[in-house]
């Protein structure tokens, strides 16, 4: 409660009263902005292509935000930067090979369906840029696993088509990725700079903790959920992912390969999408770990973060609901 500048009239507003400088804005634009280094390292590995499909995802995202709102004669938010982060990040999990349309029409589901459908930023159930790559992953998946040499495309040679690290360890065992890359410290070396086949935001490991490191300094994220996914499926790769029997499996190997890094920085720490209780976000970051390494490991995907956290998504609801934070300043009665 506040008292006006005549000193007679009260203005009530609803606590907690926390004033910051922080904007929705200014958040989206600075996640934006830390992953700078993984569109970089993707043009690198990439060449131009990797500017063309996300200029086309970002475009694709922006058009459909003005769309929808000129249409439903809602205020414009095009410039508060959701629109461009999402364009931004559904970029970062597509090949570089992926026909123009599929840039635009991923995003206008990720924007005008997925967020827009649902009341705009902040009411979305599902993590935008996730729904739209499961839309094209799932319309196009020809196009969606047609995957390149990273140096080949850079070189300005013709690409030549090969597999993802977790694509020849399902399919053909550790044994081939070894003489793909030599020996393991060629391999997790290769993973970490991003020298593998992958969609442009999810081969640079060291990209992408340059900027997710940027993000916990700003404490736009918290370790909850990163941590407790990472660890999931470190833990149960190394339990249940060997060939030889159990705790034969390599957790280096899935944490370094995939879109995991991206996922559990970047995507399961959505603000919307996911729990706001700390104890409820270490839930929810166990529940991504379990489902993405049970997908790796028995399903027909070789990779399964997208999946695990739009079905995590779903229960965010519910865990919120059960894991309640603590009331300032309430305290449990005295037991009797």
């Amino acid at each position: 409660m506040a008292v006006a500048k005549n000193e007679r009239e009260l203005i009530v507003t609803v606590s907690p009263h926390i004033r910051d400088e922080e904007t929705v804005s200014r958040i989206m634009w600075t996640v934006s902005l830390s992953l700078l280094p993984a569109l970089v390292m993707a043009v690198y590995f990439f060449g131009p292509r990797a500017l063309y499909v996300t200029a086309l995802s970002i475009i694709g995202s922006l058009f459909s935000e003005w769309f929808v709102e000129k249409i439903t004669n809602r205020e414009f938010t095009v410039r508060d930067g959701s629109a461009f982060l999402t364009g931004l990040l559904f970029a970062m999990t597509l090949p570089a090979t992926v026909p123009f349309y599929i840039p635009l029409i991923g995003s206008f589901v990720a924007v005008a369906i997925t967020k827009q459908l649902f009341g705009g930023i902040g009411y979305n159930i599902f993590n935008p840029a996730l729904m739209g790559r499961a839309f094209v992953l799932i319309t196009w998946p020809r196009a969606m696993t047609s995957w390149i040499v990273p140096t080949a495309a850079f070189v300005g040679l013709d690409a030549k088509t090969t597999a993802t690290p977790l694509s020849l360890l399902k399919e053909e065992g550790m044994h081939k990725l070894i003489e793909v890359f030599g020996d393991k410290m060629n391999l997790y070396t290769d993973l970490f700079i991003g020298h593998r086949a992958g969609s442009l935001g999810e081969t640079s490991v060291i990209a992408l903790l340059i900027g997710a490191g940027f993000l916990l300094h700003k404490r736009y994220i918290t370790w909850h959920i990163p941590l407790s996914f990472l660890t999931t499926v470190a833990v149960f790769a190394w339990i249940f992912g060997g060939k030889e029997g159990f705790f034969t499996g390599d957790p280096t190997l899935h944490l370094l390969s995939g879109g995991l890094i991206i996922g559990a920085f970047f995507m399961a720490t959505d603000y919307v999408t996911c729990p706001s209780v700390k104890s409820g976000q270490i839930l929810f970051g166990i529940g991504c770990g379990l489902l993405t390494i049970l997908i790796r490991l028995k399903s027909g995907y070789p990779e399964g973060v997208m999946f695990a956290i739009l079905l995590m998504n779903c229960f965010t609801p519910l865990i919120e609901r059960n894991l309640k934070s603590k009331v300032f300043g309430a305290r449990k009665e005295a037991m009797q």
